[in-house]
C-alpha cells in the first residue's frame, strides 16, 4: 500500500494532472449572481461583492467580443412545490420563492435582450432546464463558468457541464462562497478531477480571442 502524502498537492499528483483543451464556440454562464448573495440582509449573504465585480468585466467582455452570455437564476413556487428535497434540506431557499426581491439580478449585472436567462429549482444549472439542448443548437462546446455559491451551484453546475459534454472553465475570481475555506476546497478539487480553474486574466484572454 501506498502511503498517503501528507502534502495535498504531492498528494494528488500523478494520479489527477489532466487537463482540459479550451474549445472553438465557448459561453460565458453565470450562476446564481443574484441579491440573495449581495444583500447583507439575507439569510445566503455571502460577501462575495469582489466576484461581482469580475463579473462585470468578464461580461462587459463577452459583448464586446460577441461571446454568447448565460444568466441563471432560481425561482420556486408557493411552499417550494417545485424545488422537492432541496428546498427541504436548505430553508434560506425560501429567498428564491416566486416574487422575492432577493432573487432579481444586481443593478450592474442585468442580463440584455440577445443573452438568455434560466430559471432553475436545483443546485446544477442543467437539471431539470433543457440547457444541453440550448447549447448544443448555439453550437457552444465549452464554458466559462462563474457565480455563487462555489462549493454548490458552481461546483454542480461545473459537473454536469463535464458529464455533458462541454468543457467546464472555472473563473476563480468571478465565483464566490460565504467561507474561503469552501471556496478553496471546492476549486481545488474541480480542478483536479471535473474542470479548469482559470483566472480572470485567463478568462479575457480567451474571450478576446474569440471570433464569431
Amino acid at each position: 500500500m501506498t502511503q498517503a502524502v501528507d502534502d495535498i498537492t504531492q498528494n494528488y499528483a500523478g494520479a489527477f494532472d489532466g487537463h482540459l483543451a479550451f474549445g472553438q464556440r465557448p459561453a460565458l454562464l453565470i450562476v446564481d449572481v443574484v441579491m440573495a448573495y449581495l444583500d447583507p440582509k439575507s439569510a445566503l449573504y455571502a460577501g462575495v461583492e469582489a466576484a461581482l465585480a469580475s463579473n462585470e468585466r468578464l461580461v462587459a467582455a463577452a459583448r464586446k467580443a460577441g461571446v454568447p452570455i448565460i444568466f441563471t437564476n432560481v425561482e420556486y413556487e408557493p411552499g417550494g412545490t417545485n424545488g422537492g428535497l432541496f428546498y427541504q434540506k436548505i430553508p434560506a431557499l425560501k429567498a428564491f420563492d416566486k416574487g422575492s426581491p432577493l432573487g432579481r439580478f444586481p443593478d450592474s449585472l442585468q442580463p440584455q435582450p440577445d443573452d438568455r436567462v434560466v430559471t432553475k429549482q436545483y443546485a446544477s444549472a442543467f437539471f431539470g432546464t433543457g440547457l444541453s439542448e440550448k447549447l448544443r443548437a448555439m453550437g457552444v462546446d465549452t464554458l466559462l463558468i462563474t457565480g455563487y455559491s462555489t462549493s454548490g451551484c458552481v461546483r454542480a453546475t461545473a459537473l454536469d457541464a463535464l458529464q455533458s459534454g462541454f468543457a467546464p472553465f472555472v473563473v476563480r475570481e468571478a465565483c464566490g462562497d460565504r467561507h474561503a475555506a469552501p471556496h478553496d476546497a471546492n476549486l481545488f478539487d474541480l480542478q483536479a478531477k471535473y474542470a479548469e480553474v482559470i483566472s480572470e486574466d485567463t478568462a479575457l484572454a480567451r474571450i478576446a480571442d474569440f471570433r464569431p
